[in-house]
C-alpha cells in the first residue's frame, strides 16, 4: 500500500527532526527531503509547529504500540517490566538513538502550546502504563509505579547525554528492585493481617 502525501512528509520529517533537531531542520529541507512543493506540505501542515506536533503524535502512538505489544508478550507484570527495559536498551544501543523524541522537542521546541500538550500527554501515558502494570501485580500505591516511570524517563535521558546504552540495564535493575520491593511489601502486610 502507498504512503500518502502527509504520511510521506511526516516521515521523512519525522526522521530529520529526530536525527538533526527541530530548529537545525527548516522547511525548505523538508521540501526538498520529501520533493513536494511548499504548496502541497502546508496544505497538509499548516505551520512548522504543527507538522513538529504531528511528528510527535505518530512517535507517541508507535512508542505506546511498542509498549503495548511488550505488555501483551509476556503474562507476567514482571517480565513485562523487564522487557520494557530490555527492548528499550536495544534501541539506545543503536548510533541513532538520541534519546526521548518528547523530551528533544520541549528543549527546542518547548514555546509551543502544541507541542508541549503532545509531549506532556505521551509522557502521562507511559506512566499511567507503569500504573497499570503495577496495579495487575496487586499493587494499588501510586508511588512504586511513580518510581518505574521515573526510572523510564532516566534512562532515557541518562542514555542521551552519555552515550551509554548499560544504564538502561542499571535502570532496569533498579525497576525490578522496586517491582519485587512492592510486591514483598505488600505480601507482608497480608502476612500481619492473617
Amino acid at each position: 500500500m502507498k504512503a500518502s502525501i502527509s504520511d510521506h512528509i511526516l516521515a521523512s520529517a519525522g526522521a530529520l527532526f529526530y536525527r538533526e533537531g527541530i530548529r537545525a531542520v527548516g522547511i525548505d529541507r523538508i521540501i526538498e527531503e520529501t520533493k513536494v512543493a511548499k504548496a502541497t506540505l502546508y496544505r497538509h501542515f499548516p505551520s512548522k509547529d504543527h507538522l513538529v506536533a504531528a511528528y510527535l503524535q505518530d512517535r507517541h502512538e508507535r512508542v505506546i504500540r511498542s509498549l503495548e505489544e511488550v505488555l501483551n508478550e509476556v503474562p507476567s507484570p514482571r517480565d513485562q517490566l523487564n522487557l520494557i527495559f530490555e527492548r528499550l536498551h536495544e534501541k539506545a544501543d543503536s548510533p541513532e538513538f538520541r534519546g526521548c523524541a518528547f523530551a528533544l522537542a520541549v528543549a527546542e521546541h518547548g514555546d509551543s502550546e502544541r507541542v508541549v500538550t503532545v509531549a506532556r500527554a505521551h509522557k502521562a501515558t507511559v506512566s499511567q502504563m507503569f500504573r497499570a502494570l503495577m496495579e495487575r501485580a496487586g499493587v494499588e500505591a501510586a508511588q512504586p509505579a511513580a518510581h518505574l516511570s521515573l526510572l523510564y524517563e532516566g534512562a532515557l535521558a541518562t542514555v542521551a547525554v552519555g552515550r551509554d546504552p548499560q544504564a538502561v540495564l542499571t535502570a532496569r535493575d533498579c525497576a525490578l528492585f522496586v517491582f519485587d520491593t512492592a510486591l514483598s511489601s505488600i505480601k507482608t502486610a497480608e502476612k500481619g493481617r492473617a
